[in-house]
């Protein structure tokens, strides 16, 4: 087979410990998965999941510079527990979800706040809030453990923003597999990132942003002066 241009290089992330790298297919994101983040704003908490999603080629990968995006001028940082999916499937029951999981990694779903705004406010899709050049960050995939519970925390320049803990998602990992797999086919490569805790909050430009996840580790991304 040929193509008519040149075929864009393979998404993909670093796998924590190996030379290795996990593909990456497609990016799928949890809004509003923290009680205090969905009050903090202005949402029900009890809210079923709903999902959006970021183009692949839009991952960044740990102890990255990234310019300041256009178009706004409220960047903003939310830590998230992010899935590797390895088995794919549909209509995944919760029981069954965690033998689909390949591996787990710390994710920064950076969101143009104010576009999203704009976007709730006139009832409009969310993916020029979202879904923009370098907005998904995410650390090297680790093996092991499911975790289950374990701090949560995001600094800007040291000084922290975000703390909660796993435990307090609405939705748990096995419930998030399943209810994305009931819409859509999941397939190896997928990457579910989990919501966020409270304190989201602005970057501007030269800050230094770290998420950390007990158990992972922590990744760094700098916005460019």
């Amino acid at each position: 087979m040929s193509f008519v241009l040149p075929a864009p290089a393979q998404p993909s992330v670093a796998v924590e410990g190996t030379e290795d790298r996990f593909p990456v297919r497609r990016v799928f994101c949890v809004g509003r998965n923290y009680a205090a983040h969905a009050r903090e704003m202005g949402n029900d908490e009890r809210d079923p999941p709903f999902f959006f999603t970021k183009p692949a080629d839009a991952l960044v990968g740990d102890r990255h510079t990234i310019p300041y995006p256009p178009q706004t001028k409220d960047l903003h940082h939310e830590v998230e527990l992010v899935v590797a999916i390895g088995t794919g499937g549909t209509d995944i029951r919760a029981e069954d979800a965690l033998s689909h999981v390949w591996g787990y990694a710390i994710g920064n779903d950076l969101t143009r706040r104010d576009l999203q705004a704009v976007a709730k406010k006139a009832g409009r899709p969310w993916d020029w809030g979202k879904a923009f050049d370098n907005s998904a960050i995410c650390g090297p995939v680790h093996r092991g453990p499911h975790p289950l519970t374990g701090a949560i925390t995001s600094r800007v320049n040291g000084e922290e923003r975000q703390r909660g803990d796993l435990s307090e998602m609405i939705w748990s990992v096995p419930e998030i597999i399943a209810a994305c797999s009931a819409s859509v086919t999941l397939l190896p490569g997928d990457l579910i990132y989990t919501g966020t805790p409270a304190g989201v909050g602005a970057l501007q430009r030269g800050d230094s942003c770290t998420c950390q996840i007990e158990g992972l580790g922590a990744i760094t991304t700098i916005i460019a002066p």
